[in-house]
C-alpha cells in the first residue's frame, strides 16, 4: 500500500499493511479535527487529494480516502444514517469532506471512501478526542457538553474493515465505519477519571444535542462478521489505549 502521510492513520496503516495491496494509494493527510475552520487547512487537504487523484488516474491505482461519519457530516440522527441518504452537513468541516467526496466520484478514479467515527488507537495526536479528554481530566477541569455523544472506534477494527474491503475488491463505494454504539461523553469522562484516580471539576456547557448513529449495513455486507460494539467496548478501549493518551508530565 502506498500511504501518503505520517500521522495517526498513516502510522496505523503502515503497521497493518506494509507492502500488501500494492495498487492502493491511501491518502492520510486530511484535516483531522472536526473543529477546524481554517481555509488554509482545507486547501491543503484539497490540493493533496487532487495530486493523488491525478497519480491514481495515470497509474491505474485505487484511492483510499478518509471522510467523516461524525455529527459534522450527518448531524443529529433519529435513525442510523445511511451512506446514500440525503445529507445536510451542519459544519464547514462536514461540507468540506462531502465536497471532496464529490471530487473523487467525478474523477473516474477507482476509490473506496470511508466515513469514520472517532478512531482511537496508538499514535493519537493531542487534539484528538481521547487525548483531549485525558488532558482535561488530568488538569482537574473538564468541559462537558450536555447531551453530547461520540462513537469511538478501535483502530484495530478500522484496519480489519479496510482489510476486508480491499480483499473483497470493493470499489467506487462510500462506507460508514464506526462502532455503532454512540456513547455519552460523560461516560467517557467517568471512565478516564476512574483510571486516572482523579475527580475533575466539570463545567457544563449547553449546545445542540448531538448523538449521531450511522448504519453499518453496507459495511457488514462487504465485510461479513463486522459487528456492533458491545457494552464493554469503552472499557476495552480505555484499558488498551489510555496510557498512550496520558500527557507527559511537565518539568
Amino acid at each position: 500500500m502506498q500511504i501518503i502521510g505520517n500521522g495517526f492513520l498513516a502510522k496505523n496503516l503502515t503497521a497493518a499493511f506494509g507492502d500488501r495491496f500494492p495498487d492502493v494509494t491511501a491518502l492520510a493527510v486530511g484535516v483531522s479535527s472536526t473543529s477546524v475552520t481554517d481555509p488554509a487547512e482545507f486547501d491543503r487537504e484539497a490540493e493533496a487529494l487532487y495530486a493523488a487523484l491525478r497519480r491514481c488516474a495515470t497509474q491505474d491505482r485505487t484511492l483510499l480516502y478518509f471522510s467523516t461519519a461524525s455529527f459534522a457530516m450527518y448531524g443529529h440522527t433519529t435513525a442510523p444514517a445511511t451512506e446514500d441518504g440525503p445529507l445536510f452537513p451542519p459544519s464547514v468541516y462536514g461540507r468540506h469532506k462531502l465536497a471532496l467526496e464529490a471530487c473523487i466520484r467525478a474523477s473516474g478514479v477507482r476509490h473506496v471512501v470511508l466515513r469514520l467515527s472517532h478512531v482511537v488507537g496508538p499514535h493519537q495526536r493531542p487534539h484528538q478526542l481521547l487525548p483531549a479528554i485525558v488532558r482535561q481530566v488530568a488538569s482537574g477541569t473538564v468541559t462537558v457538553y450536555r447531551g453530547a455523544h461520540r462513537d469511538l472506534l478501535d483502530a484495530r477494527d478500522l484496519m480489519h474493515a479496510i482489510d476486508g474491503l480491499l480483499t473483497a475488491d470493493a470499489g467506487d463505494v462510500v462506507v460508514n465505519v464506526a462502532s455503532g454504539r454512540p456513547l455519552p461523553v460523560e461516560d467517557i469522562v467517568d471512565g478516564v477519571s476512574q483510571r486516572l484516580g482523579v475527580s475533575p471539576d466539570r463545567v457544563y456547557s449547553t449546545g445542540p444535542f448531538s448523538r449521531t448513529e450511522v448504519s453499518l449495513d453496507r459495511l457488514r455486507t462487504l465485510v461479513p462478521g463486522f459487528g456492533t460494539a458491545g457494552p464493554g467496548y469503552l472499557d476495552m478501549l480505555l484499558d488498551r489505549y489510555l496510557d498512550r493518551a496520558v500527557p507527559a508530565p511537565t518539568r
